[in-house]
């Protein structure tokens, strides 16, 4: 079970549900819990998030993630650009593996990421 904490619960229901598309099975007061095919995240209601961290705390693997971006943007999310990183137009950092890794935040400021990670050499995909 992966946890991240939010300070609005209607607003984490429209960004987690609505435009990522996270399949919600409950909900409560205190917290919302969504699906991830065989595995679970909660996303808790903590009051007011004092510091957001400073680097990834959720992350999705995906098999194409030119067209996750596309995906993504079209339904409002914005990928984040770090001067400090090599990065592509649509904000894209290839890892020197070959693994590509874009950056988003959700409406608390937490840092989540989608990742394509390189076919090992020599497999056919």
């Amino acid at each position: 079970m992966a946890f991240v904490g939010v300070s609005d619960l209607v607003r984490a229901q429209q960004f987690y549900g609505d435009t990522l598309g996270l399949r919600l099975r409950d909900e409560s007061p205190f917290a919302l819990v969504a699906d991830l095919h065989g595995g679970t995240l909660r996303i808790t209601a903590v009051g007011e998030l004092l510091v957001a961290a400073p680097y990834t705390v959720l992350g999705w693997q995906v098999a194409d993630i030119a067209s996750s971006i596309e995906e993504l943007t079209a339904r409002g999310v914005r990928f984040t650009r770090y001067p400090e990183v090599a990065q592509d137009e649509r904000g894209v950092w290839t890892a020197p593996g070959g693994a590509k890794v874009a950056w988003f935040l959700d409406p608390d400021g937490n840092t989540l990421s989608l990742t394509e990670f390189a076919e090992p050499e020599g497999e056919v995909p």
